[in-house]
């Protein structure tokens, strides 16, 4: 029996799935958390066309915590945006992102684009060449993310000068790791 138990714990944290270590590798050679799961929903055939929106849920609000001011390089009193979303490729739900952002270090028709699209955050501030430098990475659920989430992440993304622009944490859902087609 807890055999039975271990083996049915570790499918459902995607430890003993074969495309887990697959979907890591994609993510990791990324900067672009959208463009990767763009190239994972187009290879894994999840939808046609392989296209990821950002269903907005425009009405979470989550207050800046100390440590994501740090991470983020700003003063207590700075101007920090949320955006708590939904990346969806067709119909398939493939993560939820919590995204705390410096509005201040985008472009006006970045931060309008964010405020008003299902526009994924990779793809608006591309522009701006940024890097994405992983905080943490871990099979299974962090803090921040629902039931079920197979893969997490916590990341800032920086412009070329070091600037933070975004602290995002990442919660990958199953719908990646099923097979393809």
């Amino acid at each position: 029996m807890r055999r039975v138990l271990l083996a049915a714990l570790a499918a459902l944290t995607g430890c003993t799935n074969p495309n887990l270590p697959r979907f890591e590798s994609v993510l990791a050679a990324n900067d672009s958390a959208t463009a990767a799961l763009g190239q994972w929903c187009g290879a894994r055939q999840i939808a046609q066309p392989p296209v990821i929106r950002a269903l907005a849920d425009r009405d979470a609000k989550l207050i800046p915590t100390p440590a994501v001011l740090a991470a983020l390089g700003v003063p207590n009193d700075a101007q920090v945006a949320y955006r708590h979303v939904r990346l969806a490729c067709g119909d398939h739900v493939l993560s939820v992102a919590h995204n705390w952002y410096v509005p201040a270090r985008l472009t006006s028709d970045m931060n309008r684009t964010l405020e008003t699209t299902d526009t994924p955050f990779g793809k608006v501030v591309t522009p701006l060449g940024f890097r994405r430098e992983r905080l943490s990475a871990q099979r299974g659920r962090a803090e921040e993310c629902p039931k079920g989430t197979v893969l997490s992440h916590r990341a800032v993304l920086r412009l070329a000068n070091g600037s933070a622009i975004s602290l995002v944490v990442e919660c990958y859902t199953p719908a990646n790791l099923r097979a393809s087609g």
